[in-house]
């Protein structure tokens, strides 16, 4: 076992004694990918950093149901993921489903992307999506969910998942070739 991990897992028991100085360890280990990752779900910093704050008072109310499956890196993704799209169902985000008979496909053989796009262009353009699509994007691109798992979070059908992905990828095509970056 590498020292890391040692250490990692110490601090993790340390928690589960609920010491406050393996606590602000541990945050201090995570905060900021944290924060990361809620600002991808919420475009206001100060709610993303209200999102992470309340994320991290569940990890320590529930580190000690912590088995170690997964990394700790990994299970205090997942609420904050989760911390998220609680906070997003609040603010009634529609995710209608649609007639897939209706869409047009973005064909992924079919993006022509320039030199010059840059990660936070496409950040930027997928932060301008409606949350709609960009909840489903991230949980499906950059999070690594599939279309189960989004339905079961977002309470939805498998369809509307599909659906909203293939609106979403249509649409950040089309903003990145409005800016003529595609």
């Amino acid at each position: 076992m590498s020292k890391t991990v040692f250490l990692n897992n110490q601090i993790v028991e340390d928690c589960k004694l609920n010491k406050s100085k393996a606590q602000m360890q541990l945050y201090d280990m995570y905060c900021e990918a944290m924060f990361t990752i809620a600002k991808r779900y919420v475009k206001d910093s100060f709610i993303a950093e209200d999102i992470m704050q309340e994320a991290f008072i569940k990890v320590f109310k529930n580190i000690k149901s912590f088995k170690g499956e997964v990394t700790v890196g990994a299970w205090i993704k997942k609420i904050v993921i989760n911390q998220c799209i609680d906070y997003l169902k609040k603010k009634r985000i529609e995710l209608v489903s649609i007639d897939e008979a209706k869409l047009t496909i973005a064909d992924e053989n079919d993006w022509n992307v320039n030199e010059e796009v840059t990660i936070s262009i496409v950040t930027s353009a997928i932060n301008n999506l409606p949350e709609k699509y960009k909840i489903v994007l991230n949980l499906y691109l950059i999070e690594g969910y599939d279309h189960q798992e989004i339905a079961q979070v977002l309470n939805i059908t498998e369809v509307t998942s599909r659906s909203q992905l293939m609106r979403g990828k249509n649409k950040l095509k089309n903003h990145l070739k409005e800016y003529k970056y595609a």
